[in-house]
């Protein structure tokens, strides 16, 4: 049976597992266009995972997912790793999570996107266009959720896409898309991890 894509805007929140029985493990897929300018920079950008409690933070280090730390939620979510080329399914990035093994006290799986070094390079999310995070079923490679950013943003150096969370023993999805100044840290701070 093949189920329509449900296309999400900002703000709004969508079952994942409810309307999806059967579904137990999900690839996240992240990914952006850079637009063309004159600062003679690279542009890096890298997601990174938050596993958060009720509290909305994270417990420490461990539960801060990114190319330096792949893994979390006791094995159940996995970083794809830094740089992926973005050839075939078009995801620059991705995460893939066993949602059945997710630890019970992570109520939170938050999504973001930052941009390497962006004040030292002039950089920022006003030159990123085509930002996206689709769900989709591991399993089947079916895509289930998807949510276009849009060109919102200006002077933010790093974004909350969406997230996962539990209610009332389902998980469903949120289409956040919040950009921050401050880059990660600014991201860390918020999410209860401290950095330098």
């Amino acid at each position: 049976k093949h189920y329509m894509v449900v296309s999400l805007s900002k703000g709004q929140k969508v079952d994942l597992t409810k309307t999806n029985p059967g579904l137990t493990k999900v690839h996240i897929g992240l990914g952006w266009d850079t637009n063309k300018y004159d600062g003679g920079q690279a542009f890096d950008l890298d997601s990174s995972v938050f596993l958060l409690g009720e509290d909305g933070k994270v417990t420490g280090p461990a539960d801060f997912v990114f190319y330096n730390n792949t893994t979390g939620g006791n094995g159940s979510v996995v970083h794809s790793g830094d740089n992926l080329t973005g050839d075939g399914s078009g995801d620059d990035e991705a995460v893939v999570i066993a949602l059945n093994d997710v630890p019970a006290s992570i109520q939170r799986i938050t999504f973001t996107v930052t941009i390497h070094d962006a004040d030292a390079r002039g950089q920022n999310f006003g030159m990123v266009s085509n930002a996206f995070i689709r769900v989709v079923n591991e399993g089947s490679g079916e895509e289930v959720i998807r949510y276009d950013l849009g060109e919102d943003f200006s002077i933010e150096t790093a974004l909350v896409v969406g997230e996962l969370y539990r209610h009332s023993g389902e998980w469903k999805f949120s289409a956040i898309g919040s950009g921050y100044q401050g880059g990660l840290a600014a991201l860390c701070n918020d999410f209860g991890l401290q950095v330098g």
